[in-house]
């Protein structure tokens, strides 16, 4: 690292620290040369390698932007999308690779948002996965009753038992 005081070429590393929600280093560093101390942060890149070829850094925010869509009129709060983006960032980073798929994307989308909200998940599955027919979309919708995700199973059960058992408690 270049000192930003003398110019010298090195530096030596004092201190790390992990900033944000882990996706940046903080680094203490010290000049060798003129003793003078200066921070830096790193950044992992991870770029996404679009249909056409071309490359661009990951957005949280485009996925924000296409999951807001699907979930428009649902029951689903910013802080559940600002949380599943991070979730869909955090599975691509894992992968330990710099370039990843648009189409990787996409996948990483559907099954957090699944657990989100199934109608939601149905809307974005449509046009990511280009429904073309009633045939697709019952396909998908018998893949969704067949697999019931962990979210909607247990509070739609909660749900039934608290009705049934406050209109039997009335009686």
């Amino acid at each position: 690292m270049i000192c930003p005081f003398c110019r010298h070429d090195d530096s030596r590393v004092i201190d790390s620290r992990p900033v944000e929600d882990g996706t940046q280093i903080r680094r203490r560093r010290e000049c060798p040369q003129c003793s003078q101390r200066f921070s830096t942060q790193e950044v992992a890149l991870l770029n996404i390698i679009k249909r056409s070829g071309a490359t661009e850094p990951f957005s949280r925010e485009k996925v924000l932007v296409g999951v807001r869509k699907a979930c428009q009129g649902r029951p689903v709060n910013e802080d559940d999308l600002v949380l599943l983006a991070q979730r869909v960032e955090e599975t691509l980073r894992a992968t330990g690779q710099a370039e990843i798929e648009a189409n990787e994307v996409g996948m990483a989308i559907l099954a957090p948002l699944r657990e989100l909200d199934e109608v939601a998940y149905l809307r974005y599955a449509s046009v990511y996965r280009n429904f073309a027919s009633l045939e697709d979309f019952e396909g998908e919708i018998a893949l969704l009753r067949a697999l019931p995700s962990n979210s909607s199973t247990p509070s739609s059960a909660s749900k039934t038992t608290a009705s049934s058992s406050s209109i039997s408690g009335k009686s």
